[in-house]
């Protein structure tokens, strides 16, 4: 929604030319009823409305673009993530804490400042076939929606077929683990230690109208705590020196309206010191069967290198419909499968549905989703 389709600048810049500034209000609503069964803390299942749902989080943001001349433009993005079960604002409690940058674009790409996407991001939102919904690939990595980070530059452009782009980050987490998803408190910005929360990510793209591909590099640095009791890095990134990196590989394929895609997450922790080393399979497809209902689903598994009866399996299944351009109605089933010295929730919706070590689980959840 327009609230200024083109706003004219009266005034004649440096220049002597006018300007003109686009702005644009956009946000999607998102909510349901989930039941997730096999939870250890509650001795049985658990009904709930989560801030994570089918289909996207809910957001509110804006976006602008001033025209400077010459094939410039100043762009801006602010984005604010909430939960509808509460009305509280998302990532950790932040008011734009999805996105919320400023930058230069031009026929050369953009390169923007500010709190952003990773590549990472960027790599799997092509190949993803269910996304960030509460039974995907987020419940075996919760990193993988939530690869934003903090006090970060990026560039991003598409020439053809081809999109690169990269990120580096001074200080990638500023908010603690506890709110927020993927969070750790890494603030870093430290003069006595350079590499302390540092974050880097590249990307190489390769898009069709029939296929693409891509593959990705996301590297977080950790920092030494200040003291004993500075416990903030659940990870166990304890050093500047250690890091937490992931190597995406993906694909998909279109054939009419039906999509399969797929790929692997390959990640070296050094935080853990009994898993560092894993990779995050998956694989998933989606069929229009009307104009209104569509079918998708996606498999995946998280397997650890070195380190016996840890591994998950994740099954998801979604169906789609949709009331008009903007609302569509969903109801989604994910099942887990644990090994014995795990015990992965298949739900990424809410902290708090863990089942037992070795628990199997399945979740259901009925919702809404309205665009504007």
């Amino acid at each position: 929604m327009k609230f200024s389709s083109l706003i004219a600048l009266t005034g004649l810049v440096a220049t002597g030319a006018v300007h003109a500034q686009s702005v644009t209000l956009y946000g999607m609503v998102d909510t349901g009823i989930e039941y997730v069964s096999n939870v250890a803390a509650a001795g049985g299942g658990i009904t709930r409305m989560p801030s994570t749902t089918g289909i996207l989080p809910s957001r509110v943001g804006m976006r602008g673009k001033e025209d400077l001349g010459g094939g410039l433009s100043a762009i801006f993005t602010l984005e604010m993530g909430l939960g509808l079960d509460t009305g509280a604002s998302g990532q950790g409690g932040r008011l734009f804490g999805r996105q919320s940058t400023v930058g230069l674009s031009g026929d050369w790409g953009a390169v923007t400042l500010g709190r952003q996407w990773t590549m990472l991001f960027w790599s799997v939102l092509d190949s993803d076939i269910v996304g960030p919904a509460v039974y995907g690939l987020g419940s075996l990595d919760s990193y993988i929606p939530n690869s934003r980070v903090d006090n970060s530059i990026a560039y991003k452009g598409k020439f053809g077929d081809v999109t690169v782009g990269a990120t580096y980050s001074l200080g990638r987490d500023t908010v603690n683990a506890g709110p927020s998803p993927a969070g750790t408190n890494c603030a870093g910005e430290s003069g006595a230690d350079a590499q302390a929360c540092r974050e880097w990510s590249a990307l190489v793209k390769y898009d069709t109208k029939a296929w693409g591909a891509a593959l990705a590099y996301d590297v977080l640095n950790g920092r030494t705590p200040a003291n004993a009791t500075d416990v903030v890095l659940p990870a166990g990134l304890t050093s500047s020196s250690k890091s937490d990196a992931r190597l995406m590989v993906n694909g998909y394929v279109k054939f009419a309206d039906f999509k399969i895609g797929g790929g692997v997450i390959r990640r070296k922790n050094d935080g853990s010191a009994t898993r560092p080393n894993s990779d995050l399979w998956y694989l998933g497809a989606a069929y229009p069967v009307t104009t209104a209902l569509t079918i998708d689903g996606t498999v995946a598994k998280l397997s650890y290198k070195d380190a016996d009866n840890f591994d998950a399996t994740l099954l998801a299944v979604r169906a789609l419909y949709k009331l008009s351009k903007r609302t569509t109605l969903y109801t989604q089933i994910g099942a887990i499968n644990n090994e014995s010295l795990s015990n992965i929730s298949v739900s990424g919706g809410a902290p708090g549905s863990n089942p037992a070590l070795g628990g199997s689980q399945t979740g259901t959840m009925v919702g809404m989703n309205h665009a504007f």
